[in-house]
């Protein structure tokens, strides 16, 4: 009797042991999964060597943002991003346009949001529905983004002019333009204004890259792609290839391949990069803007 009544408080002292444990940690990292992150990130978390939740607790946002593989976009640079139709180009902007607001701790940038825009296809009202998903009043987020449309080439590059004097008096964290290479594409006809053409997207690529040096704002451009018509695409099947040419190649600090996946799911592919290895990210849109794919 006596060795059972000792049995039973040792289980019952492992039994409050193990309650105690569940209660106070060490927490598996798996269920950060129940607080919204994405199983393909826990995976990268747990591959380098982070297997519970206090051990990301305590490692420094550098170091995470590391095994992420993700850094945001890079300020005091041109960060290009080219796809076909519905690729998520222009949905990729508006979610920029409200994560830039948000405070540094939270991987925004404090600043205000410049947006010029050649197609049309911007729209206040999809802000103010991202806008919902930070848990940001929607008429300071719309406030807080600078609003231009360009009808020509001259046009847009005199409104780089515009933006630069906004700049010097008020602080701007991101500056957008989509698309780069629209305008081109209507202004300049034919092989016989190639030369012309290149010359004016350079003059004017420049002009932005000038305005991320001084001022240091992350500059996002979309870029149009074309259909790459040569003897590869009759053995490899249709190929694109975005606008522009070397100018645009060489302008461009960082590029971004953006294609359609299945249904809502996007990808994006890092092309060139002085920071970052070739590498795919899938994403998906909806009502909240750019999120993470669901699994």
């Amino acid at each position: 009797m006596e060795q059972q009544r000792n049995q039973k408080a040792v289980n019952q002292q492992q039994q409050h042991e193990d309650l105690e444990e569940m209660q106070h940690g060490p927490f598996p990292i798996e269920q950060l999964q129940a607080s919204g992150i994405a199983s393909l990130d826990v995976k990268k978390l747990k591959d380098a060597g982070l297997c519970t939740v206090e051990s990301v607790a305590f490692s420094p946002r550098k170091e995470l943002l590391q095994i992420k593989g993700i850094r945001g976009v890079e300020t005091g640079s041109i960060t290009e991003m080219y796809g076909e139709f519905r690729s998520g180009k222009t949905q990729l902007c508006h979610t920029l346009c409200v994560t830039c607001q948000l405070p540094l701790d939270q991987g925004g940038g404090e600043g205000k949001a410049m947006y010029i825009d050649a197609e049309g296809t911007f729209r206040p009202q999809r802000l103010l529905q991202i806008a919902d998903r930070f848990g940001l009043n929607g008429a300071d987020v719309l406030e807080n983004v600078a609003y231009a449309r360009a009808y020509n080439t001259d046009h847009q590059s005199r409104l780089l002019l515009e933006a630069a004097s906004m700049m010097v008096e008020t602080r701007f964290a991101l500056m957008i333009v989509d698309s780069a290479t629209a305008l081109y594409r209507t202004d300049f006809s034919g092989r016989g204004e190639l030369s012309a053409r290149q010359m004016h997207l350079a003059k004017f690529l420049r002009s932005l890259q000038k305005l991320a040096d001084e001022f240091g704002v992350a500059v996002v451009i979309t870029n149009q792609v074309v259909a790459q018509v040569d003897g590869s695409a009759i053995f490899a099947g249709p190929q694109i290839k975005p606008i522009g040419g070397n100018i645009m190649a060489h302008a461009s600090t960082t590029r971004l391949a953006l294609r359609k996946g299945r249904g809502e799911e996007r990808i994006c592919k890092v092309i060139s990069s002085p920071c970052l290895a070739e590498a795919e990210a899938r994403f998906q849109i909806c009502a909240e803007g750019v999120t993470d794919v669901k699994d």
